[in-house]
């Protein structure tokens, strides 16, 4: 039986890739930084806590281990531009180390989980396929797209069996709203607790919402079947605006007895106006499609955030 180490495994999209890792028949062992999970594991999964930038911790823990996926980022966009010079140091030299150790290991695959939605920046053409030129702006995709780069010369010099995956914009049950990222789980969290919703510009931008399920089979079925050395997209190949997004999350709201209070607020020329992947790479490679039509995915979201209201963080 393979034992795959998931670095982050119980952040958001982790804690569904740790799920779909057990039921492919691995054993997976989850570090985190937290001295208790964040997020509840499946019974037999294994947990360490610790520093995962500290390569003597990383030597112990990965001992024995088969394969590694790593999810784990100290930060998300908005704090990359509140902070850029902190944006570096909390991720680029943990993500060194980890390629310095586990080049020295013997691994059967290594899967950095990158970004499709800002590594890429203002694309060329639409739907973005992975030869597309990368010209992130902000300084998260920056120091996502420089890990990547990284990932990729320890795989040219050192012989790391390292691919790079570039999901496109997550949702689903359980993720945290009012961090800077997560559209549909602000949206939602912000109807529940009767926030207004902040638009900016009438439409706002054109986004490739993916379900976190789907994200995480894909980033297994690069585990199992992509290539070392290469980068694939997970996305669903749709575009959809934020306006697009509150249109067909109203009948959901309505039928609540909730309402949806927006404030369309002027553009911000920071913001990549439309970001659409082509995931034919993965799919031709690996098999892998997004099983979950984002009408479905978003009724599961909605449904979760309305039951649960304990499970996030309503103050902000």
């Amino acid at each position: 039986m393979k034992c795959c180490c998931v670095i982050g495994g119980t952040g958001f999209i982790g804690s569904y890739v740790v799920r779909a890792l057990v039921e492919s028949g691995r054993k997976v062992m989850v570090v985190g930084r937290n001295h208790i999970p964040t997020r509840p594991l499946p019974k037999n999964v294994d947990y360490v806590a610790g520093d995962f930038g500290d390569r003597y911790f990383l030597r112990g823990v990965l001992q024995g281990v088969d394969e590694i996926i790593d999810l784990a980022y100290g930060t998300v966009p908005k704090t990359s531009y509140e902070n850029p010079v902190q944006d570096i140091l909390s991720n680029l030299p943990p993500a060194v180390n980890l390629f310095e150790v586990a080049s020295g290991l013997s691994l059967d695959k290594v899967v950095i989980v990158s970004s499709g939605g800002v590594v890429y920046g203002r694309a060329n053409s639409i739907p973005i396929d992975e030869e597309q030129p990368t010209h992130p702006i902000s300084p998260y995709g920056i120091t996502k797209l420089a890990v990547e780069k990284y990932a990729m010369m320890f795989h040219l010099s050192q012989g790391l069996p390292v691919a790079c995956v570039r999901p496109g914009n997550a949702y689903g049950e359980s993720q945290k709203p009012f961090i800077g990222q997560g559209f549909v789980a602000t949206v939602i969290a912000s109807i529940v607790a009767g926030r207004d919703i902040s638009l900016f510009g009438e439409t706002g931008t054109v986004r490739d919402y993916i379900y976190a399920e789907d994200i995480a089979n894909g980033i297994v079925s690069v585990l199992t079947s992509g290539r070392a050395g290469e980068v694939y997209n997970i996305g669903s190949g749709e575009g959809r605006s934020n306006r697009d997004v509150l249109d067909a999350i109203a009948p959901l709201v309505s039928a609540e007895g909730h309402s949806l209070k927006v404030t369309v607020l002027p553009a911000r020329s920071f913001d990549v106006p439309v970001n659409v992947l082509d995931s034919s790479k993965l799919m031709r490679e690996t098999g892998w499609k997004p099983l979950i039509p984002f009408e479905e995915g978003l009724t599961r979201t909605w449904r979760w955030f309305v039951d649960n209201p304990a499970e996030w963080n309503v103050g902000g």
